[in-house]
């Protein structure tokens, strides 16, 4: 059991195409309950089997914090223990972005999910 984290685009035909996939990235977690609470007004633990859609003004912002290394660390009984940035996972996390924004200049809509 923990946290598994999807992205994925949808195509002009509607057909859905994984982007990236993660598995307890807390502090991702972090940030996307943010956006979801902001976006919705819901509370952050709504968000668990939700899709949440992602424009490219959110990613430009989640860049921007991927870059800088201020994901914030988030806390949950299914979210793991390890907080650290790594590069691999802050690769990881840039190239899920850059493919994020190809598919929406491509008109194409890109979606975040989890489950706990």
């Amino acid at each position: 059991m923990g946290l598994d984290q999807y992205a994925h685009r949808q195509d002009s035909q509607g057909e859905d195409v994984e982007i990236a996939t993660w598995r307890k990235h807390n502090a991702l977690q972090g940030w996307m309950e943010n956006l979801w609470t902001l976006k919705t007004g819901k509370p952050a633990n709504e968000l668990n089997c939700e899709v949440m859609q992602l424009t490219a003004e959110d990613l430009e912002s989640l860049w921007a914090v991927v870059e800088a290394g201020d994901l914030p660390v988030t806390q949950g009984f299914f979210y793991g223990a390890d907080t650290s940035q790594d590069e691999s996972r802050k690769e990881k996390d840039l190239e899920f972005i850059k493919a994020g924004l190809k598919a929406i200049d491509n008109g194409e809509k890109v979606f975040y999910s989890c489950w706990w």
